[in-house]
C-alpha cells in the first residue's frame, strides 16, 4: 500500500515544536502583470491542502479583522498560508496573523491559536498585485480539519482581494482580535473569504495534489453551506481513504467564470498560472469549465472554446502537469439555454471525449444528464435551477472521477 501521512486527532492539529524557522524571499511570476509571490522558498514536499481563487472584492476597510474558516484536504506538517493582494492598487499590511482550529462558530479549540510569521516578523506588507507566503508553522495539521486563519490589517484601502462565494461561514470584527480564541468579538458573519487564497503543508515525498479549475459548479453553488459538499470536497474525502499519493485538492472554481473572457473573475486562461500552476505540489489540473462561455449571448463558438482548452492543456503540460478534462454538463431549463448553445455544447463534448490533448477524460455530462432528455439534468441530481447539481449531484460527480487518472507521476 502506498505510504501516506497518518491522520492525527483534531485537538492535536497544531502542536508546538521547538526551533526557529528561517526564511528568505523568493519571487514567482504569474499571468497577472506585476504578480509576485514573496516568502520562504517552497519545499519540494509542500502540497496545497486548501485554496480559493482570488477575485476583486470591493473596497477594503482599515482596522478590520477577519476570522476565516477553511477545510483542509491533505494532511501534513509545517503549515503555510498565502495572503493575496492580487487585485489591490496599493500595498496592504497585515500586522497580526494567527492560525487555529475551529471549535464552533468563531470560537477556537483552546490552545490551538498560534501566531504566524513572515520572514521571521509578525507583520508583513503585501505589494499591490502580489502575494506572500508565511513561514512554516511547526506542528501537524490533519486532513479534514476546519482550520481558522485570523488576520488584521491596520491600513487596508482600495480594492480588496478575496473569494466571494465561500459556501462557508466566516467572521469579521473591528479591531485586532486575532489572538483571542473566544468568539465574542466576531459579531459580523461573512459568506466570503478575504485575502487568504491558499494553505499548504509539508507531506511525505511523492505526495501530490489536484487543482480543479472551474466555474460556479466547482465553486459549490447550490451545495449545502458549512458542510463541505462541493464536488471537490467529496473528491477529497475519496482521496483520503484511497490508496493514492494524490491527497491535496485545490478548489479553483469561481462563480460565473469563463474559459475565454473575463466576467466572474479573470478568464481561466488569465488565471491559470496564479490560481493553479503556482500552487505547490499540484500534479494534475482537472478542467471542468465552459458552460458560461456557451450560454452567454453571444456565446463562444465550439472552435474558440476548443482552442482555449488546448491552450490550457499546452501550458499545464509545459509546467509538467497532467490534465484531466470533463465534459460540459446539460443545462436545458436554465433561462439562457437555446438550441444554438446546445449544439456548441455537443460539439465541445465530442472534442473532449476524443481529443489527444488531455491525459484523461471524465464524462460528467453522461453522469448528470437525464436518460429521457439528455439535454436536461437528471432531476434527482438537479438543485432545481437546471444548471447546478445539488448535494447528491455533487457527490455523483466526484464518484465519477477515476482516481488513478489524477496520479500522473511517471507519465
Amino acid at each position: 500500500m502506498t505510504a501516506r501521512i497518518a491522520r492525527a486527532g483534531r485537538l492535536g492539529a497544531l502542536l508546538l515544536l521547538a526551533g526557529a524557522v528561517q526564511a528568505t524571499p523568493v519571487h514567482a511570476s504569474a499571468d497577472q502583470p506585476g504578480f509576485v509571490v514573496t516568502g520562504a522558498p517552497v519545499d519540494r514536499r509542500d502540497v496545497v491542502t486548501w485554496a480559493a481563487s482570488a477575485d476583486r472584492m470591493g473596497e477594503a476597510v482599515a482596522g478590520r479583522a477577519y476570522r476565516l474558516v477553511v477545510h483542509t484536504s491533505a494532511a501534513g506538517r509545517d503549515m503555510r498560508i498565502r495572503l493575496s493582494n492580487a487585485f489591490g492598487d496599493r500595498p496592504v499590511t497585515f500586522d497580526s496573523v494567527y492560525a487555529g482550529v475551529q471549535k464552533q462558530g468563531a470560537e477556537l479549540v483552546h490552545g490551538s491559536n498560534r501566531p504566524l510569521t513572515f520572514d521571521g516578523a509578525r507583520s508583513v506588507t503585501v505589494p499591490a498585485g502580489g502575494a506572500t507566503l508565511s513561514d512554516p508553522l511547526p506542528g501537524r495539521l490533519p486532513a479534514a480539519t476546519n482550520l481558522v486563519v485570523s488576520i488584521h490589517s491596520p491600513d487596508a484601502a482600495g480594492p480588496a482581494t478575496g473569494h466571494w462565494m465561500a459556501m462557508q461561514t466566516s467572521y469579521a470584527a473591528q479591531g485586532d482580535h486575532t489572538s483571542e480564541e473566544g468568539g465574542e468579538p466576531w459579531t459580523e458573519v461573512l459568506g466570503s473569504w478575504f485575502y487568504l487564497d491558499a494553505v499548504s503543508v509539508r507531506t511525505l515525498a511523492g505526495t501530490g495534489a489536484v487543482a480543479t479549475l472551474g466555474d460556479s459548479i466547482t465553486d459549490g453553488w447550490a451545495s449545502s453551506s458549512d458542510l463541505n459538499r462541493r464536488w471537490p470536497d467529496y473528491l477529497a474525502r475519496r482521496l483520503q481513504s484511497a490508496d493514492t499519493d494524490v491527497q491535496g485538492v485545490a478548489n479553483e472554481g469561481i462563480s460565473g467564470n469563463k474559459v475565454l473572457a473575463d466576467g466572474g473573475g479573470p478568464s481561466a486562461l488569465k488565471r491559470l498560472q496564479r490560481d493553479v500552476l503556482s500552487q505547490p505540489g499540484v500534479r494534475t489540473v482537472f478542467l471542468f469549465e465552459g458552460v458560461n462561455d456557451i450560454k452567454a449571448h453571444p456565446g463562444a463558438t465550439a472552435q474558440d472554446l476548443i482552442a482555449g482548452y488546448r491552450q490550457i492543456a499546452e501550458r499545464a503540460h509545459a509546467a509538467g502537469k497532467c490534465v484531466v478534462a470533463a465534459t460540459v454538463g446539460p443545462y436545458k431549463g436554465w433561462s439562457e439555454w437555446d438550441a444554438a448553445g446546445e449544439k456548441v455544447r455537443q460539439d465541445v463534448n465530442q472534442f473532449i471525449r476524443t481529443s489527444a490533448d488531455f491525459d484523461a477524460v471524465t464524462d460528467l455530462d453522461h453522469i448528470l444528464r437525464s436518460p429521457y432528455d439528455p439535454e436536461r439534468m437528471l432531476p434527482a441530481l438537479d438543485s432545481g435551477d437546471h444548471l447546478h447539481p445539488d448535494d447528491k449531484g455533487m457527490q455523483a460527480m466526484a464518484d465519477a472521477v477515476d482516481l488513478k487518472s489524477l496520479d500522473c507521476a511517471g507519465r
